[in-house]
């Protein structure tokens, strides 16, 4: 069985005492291959080398919501940066992570800058023919908003995708893929099974967004990529399909997304 993690943050710092360590556990795992994700100029960078010095790790560059400098003219040279960056690495697939979070920023000037980032990124991603990774956390409506005024050339990801309705409809309807991370795992989560219903196999992922949001039966500790199995395994068991089978879907779907041969 081969599983490919899409999204998993190997830069971050809860990984920093065992991380070689833990990288060759994984390569001895069923995980073959997975994206560091870069959500800041520093993590996209670590993603970069990361991805040079493992065979089977890619990655992708990007400013994340949460990650956009304080001015707007600090944000472009920012984005210069990543656009080097991207540029300059064959195993960047993506510009990403990018898009709107409301939850953590109240103030409506730095939500503005938000947007500006956000789109600035969709034309660097379409600049560059790379797909998107996007984050989108209490601004549903504004996300979508966005992506139906801004053609998205390669289309991309909802990564961990929040258990909307609307936004999972109308992200398909767009042509993007659905991630699924470990919330879906979890026993608070009400309307799993049916936002996994939802997604045709064509375009379904999984990922970890490790360290983060470990699936039951290991929330609240440290996540790390061989975890998707689990993620896999509640979407076979909600499509009624066998373990090995979402495994090889999410496995074609990804390399088709991040065009890895």
């Amino acid at each position: 069985m081969k599983l490919f993690d899409n999204h998993s943050h190997l830069d971050d710092e809860k990984f920093d005492e065992d991380r070689e360590e833990l990288i060759e556990k994984i390569k001895n795992s069923n995980v073959k291959m997975l994206i560091s994700a870069g959500y800041s100029l520093e993590g996209s960078t670590k993603a970069v080398e990361l991805s040079k010095k493992y065979d089977f790790i890619y990655a992708t560059c990007g400013i994340s919501p949460n990650d956009i400098p304080q001015t707007e003219e600090e944000l472009w040279k920012t984005l210069d940066k990543i656009e080097k960056l991207a540029k300059e690495n064959s195993k960047v697939r993506a510009i990403g992570e990018i898009g709107l979070d409301y939850y953590w920023e109240k103030d409506e000037k730095r939500r503005e800058l938000q947007k500006k980032a956000f789109i600035e990124q969709i034309k660097l991603a379409n600049k560059l023919e790379l797909t998107i990774v996007i984050h989108t956390r209490e601004a549903v409506m504004d996300t979508l908003d966005i992506l139906k005024k801004n053609s998205v050339n390669k289309k991309g990801i909802f990564h961990c995708c929040p258990l909307n309705r609307e936004l999972v409809k109308e992200g398909l309807k767009l042509g993007f893929y659905i991630s699924f991370a470990g919330p879906v795992t979890f026993k608070n989560s009400k309307n799993a099974d049916e936002i996994i219903s939802m997604v045709p196999d064509d375009k379904i992922l999984i990922e970890t967004d490790s360290p983060y949001l470990s699936p039951e039966p290991f929330r609240g500790k440290r996540n790390d990529p061989r975890n998707v199995e689990y993620v896999a395994k509640k979407i076979a068991d909600v499509k009624g399909l066998d373990l090995e089978e979402v495994a090889e879907i999410t496995y074609n779907n990804a390399k088709k997304v991040f065009e890895i041969n």
